[in-house]
Parts: C-alpha cells; structure tokens; sequence
C-alpha cells in the first residue's frame, strides 16, 4: 500500500463514520444475499456483529499507517475466525461484499482510486488472515 492509498481509504473512511450503522447492516444484508450458505455462521440478529464489523475496521483504517503493529493483530483475527467457521474460500466474497458496500455508502464520493485502495489492502490483510488459518 502506498502513503497516497492509505490516505485515500482514511478519508473515505471519515466519511463512512456517519452512516455506520447502516454501514455494517448493509455489509451483512449483500454478504447473506450473495451466500446464503454462510447466514448459519451468524446469529439471528446481526445488530451487534455489524457494530463490530465497523468497528473493527475504523480500527484497521487508523492502523494502516504502522503494518507492523496490525499485521499480529490481523493474523490473529485470522485465527478466531477460524473458530468460528470460516473458511479461506469466504474471504473472497467477503471482500467483494465489503467493496459493494462501501461503493454503496460512499456514493458519489466512490472513486476508482479508493476502491484500488481500498481492494488493495483488504487482500494484504486477507492473505494474512488466510495463511493464520493453516
């Protein structure tokens, strides 16, 4: 990731903040619509898990200036997804579920430079969480 992509991401970030909520519904709403398949891996209530969602990744966006204190903590994530089910093949569609809606919040504010930038450190971050899991 470059210094002008991590720019990018946090400030479109900024401007996801005010609508997090509905943030991480949608997130679950095209991840349950793409793969049904995975809607048992969640509770009924996504409520609580889409606020951690967010959080999680306001979290990684405010981390992507220091990658050697976030990598640990992301292969560590890797490994506690791994107890709860998921599997490598569910990162792809995770990734292409958060790019939608990030698309779909940001609005005309989406550009392909941020969806580059995003895309790019969402699979850093992937491959770590993927190679945790072997």
């Amino acid at each position: 990731m470059t210094k002008d992509q991590i720019v990018l991401m946090q400030q479109s970030w900024n401007r996801v903040l005010p609508i997090k909520n509905e943030v991480g519904i949608i997130f679950y709403r095209k991840l349950f619509e793409a793969a049904p398949q995975v809607r048992y891996l969640f509770k009924d209530d996504v409520s609580a898990q889409a606020g951690k969602l967010v959080t999680m990744l306001g979290y990684i966006v405010t981390k992507l200036n220091r990658m050697d204190e976030l990598l640990p903590e992301v292969k560590k994530l890797g490994e506690r997804h791994q107890q709860f089910g998921a599997e490598p093949a569910h990162y792809e569609l995770v990734g292409q579920c958060l790019i939608a809606t990030l698309e779909e919040g940001l609005g005309e504010n989406w550009t392909p430079e941020i969806r580059d930038a995003w895309i790019t450190a969402y699979n850093t971050l992937k491959n770590v969480m993927i190679v945790a899991q072997s």
